[in-house]
């Protein structure tokens, strides 16, 4: 059962105060990882560059200010859901960038009808379970053949 939610939203990678440009920005959440969300950045010029975090904190950031660490993501503005800024962080070097907040909350909509909040374990522990049940059979076909 591999089912997963996607969408691209065009953000504003944010170099400068004084420049920036918009780039396309796949998001993407799998029944298999229930408890992650993934962003892949196209930026030009370079490969495709994946970042996953927590679904929380990407419901959370829309709100209001989170994460610590590599990833932090807030509103733009403190009392507006208009825009969201998410910021990724390795050793010193950062990347901001700047999205509508309405794209980002369908796309987590969607993951919710898919898997609601909170019910994320028990989809893992069933993805556990299966997985180890195939192994299982795998391994008696194996040694009966």
């Amino acid at each position: 059962m591999r089912e997963s939610v996607q969408a691209e939203v065009m953000m504003s990678f944010l170099v400068s105060e004084e420049l920036s440009f918009r780039i396309p920005v796949e998001l993407r959440y799998e029944t298999c990882d229930p408890y992650a969300v993934r962003l892949t950045f196209h930026l030009p010029g370079d490969a495709p560059v994946t970042w996953a975090f927590g679904r929380e904190l990407l419901i959370d950031g829309v709100g209001r200010p989170c994460g610590e660490g590599d990833v932090r993501i807030s509103p733009a503005e403190a009392d507006t859901l208009g825009e969201v800024l998410i910021r990724l962080q390795v050793g010193g070097d950062q990347a901001l960038f700047r999205s509508s907040a309405a794209p980002l909350i369908a796309f987590l909509d969607r993951t919710d009808k898919l898997v609601p909040l909170g019910q994320e374990g028990a989809l893992a522990d069933f993805d556990d379970r299966l997985e180890e049940a195939l192994d299982r059979i795998l391994a008696e076909e194996q040694s009966a053949g």
